[in-house]
């Protein structure tokens, strides 16, 4: 009976491993959608270098750090400890979780293999980095892109992971609640995505000389709604694997209302999306309905087990209404975003992290420094890496020329759309 469950539960993480890995796919076709048809082949190479250097570099230490099982001052930055990422292949005991889901804590409940355990966590790690993606495109060189890359995948999110998902939190004495990440990765991800953008300004022409922003269409809404869809469906992997098992009748259980709850959020978040946007202009946006699913996923991250449905579907609806004013004030405000990833991801991140106090009973104050401790470890630290690299490395911002050739020809040499010029 017990080799069953490992089995079922090991297949189970693998499984949903691969359905978060498909997000991949859809980030990857929702920004080439999103951004100008000449810089569409360079967004899909910089989303295919960001997935394979996230394996490498959690592989290598991100995955040790993460889970170093103990910590230098009190839980605030782990510790590498005996544990080295490259031993992952040789390993074969079991990775036992308990019923707080923490590895080996609490009474023990179930186990899966270690190798399923990391695949499981590597492709949050590459999630993190596909948002910075999408909010740099079309003025950012591609090679200090994957410089950043490998020191977000590797040392910035593994620490500030280690907070939520290692024990570094418990340690400080905060009680902090994210079910599946919509601060450890969203906000983590948007954060860093911030500070690069605070330091590469926006696209050429897209603000006018007075501040205007200047509309600068994506190159294909079907492909941008493709990649919506395919996020869409792998958010049930990044959710409901989140249970860490399947192999009871209330892990069953939960798993399935975790699905449930993600769909009924994302369903919320569309319609209020595509609401503001016909109340705010008489029209309805097709990609705020697509980021309006976005907001609503991430928006029930944070908790996607203890709401009903109907609440799901509140939580989901109030992160569709503020990712359309984020993505309205943000762009007013000089920051450019090329598919509103900083306002999805981080503005509706806070609203999912903060919301659990009220859905899932979790300590508001807790929530809110735990967002602070997330959001300002991540910004000051990218911020840090992306100067460093810009200053003393390579330029990261792409030149005048270039952008207006575009990045497809400067930083790939192969056009997504030879024919259309």
């Amino acid at each position: 009976m017990e080799e069953i469950k490992f089995a079922l539960d090991t297949f189970y993480a693998v499984m949903a491993g691969a359905l978060v890995m498909w997000m991949a796919a859809g980030f990857t076709m929702l920004e080439a959608g999103m951004v100008q048809k000449k810089d569409v082949s360079e967004i899909v190479t910089k989303n295919l270098g960001l997935y394979s250097i996230a394996c490498i570099m959690y592989l290598v230490c991100g995955f040790a750090l993460m889970y170093s099982g103990s910590s230098y001052f009190s839980g605030l930055f782990p510790n590498l400890g005996t544990s080295v990422g490259l031993s992952m292949a040789t390993e074969v005991d079991p990775m036992m979780y308990g019923s707080d889901g923490s590895i080996e804590g609490g009474d023990f409940v179930g186990y899966y293999s270690h190798q399923a355990d990391f695949f499981f966590q590597v492709v949050f790690v590459a999630t993190a980095m596909s948002i910075v993606s999408g909010a740099v495109a079309g003025r950012m060189k591609m090679l200090p892109f994957f410089l950043f890359a490998i020191v977000l995948t590797g040392f910035i999110y593994p620490t500030q992971g280690y907070w939520n998902w290692g024990g570094g939190f418990g340690e400080l004495g905060i009680s902090y609640s994210d079910y599946a990440g919509s601060g450890t990765v969203h906000l983590c991800g948007a954060a860093a995505a911030m500070a690069v953008v605070t330091v590469l300004g926006p696209r050429n022409g897209k603000y006018a000389y007075d501040g205007t922003p200047n509309p600068m269409p994506g190159s294909n809404i079907p492909m941008a709604a493709l990649g919506a869809w395919i996020l869409w469906l792998g958010w049930f992997g990044f959710n409901g694997g989140s249970e860490l098992k399947v192999s009871e009748v209330s892990s069953a259980t939960a798993v399935s209302q975790v699905f449930l709850n993600t769909n009924m959020a994302a369903a919320g978040g569309v319609l209020t999306a595509m609401l503001m946007s016909l109340i705010m202009t008489g029209k309805m946006d097709v990609t705020m309905a697509i980021n309006g699913a976005i907001a609503g996923l991430v928006s029930i991250t944070a908790d996607p087990l203890s709401p009903s449905g109907g609440m799901a579907i509140l939580v989901g609806a109030i992160g569709g209404a503020i990712v359309y004013f984020s993505i309205v004030f943000l762009e007013n405000a000089g920051v450019d975003d090329p598919v509103g990833a900083i306002s999805a991801h981080g503005t509706v991140g806070i609203f999912g992290v903060l919301a659990v106090a009220f859905t899932g009973g979790a300590s508001f104050m807790g929530q809110l420094i735990g967002v602070l401790m997330i959001a300002g470890f991540t910004y000051l630290a990218s911020l840090g890496t992306i100067l460093v690299i810009d200053k003393l490395i390579l330029p990261i911002r792409a030149s005048d020329a270039e952008q207006e050739a575009g990045l497809d020809i400067s930083e790939v040499g192969i056009e997504a759309y030879p024919e259309f010029k």
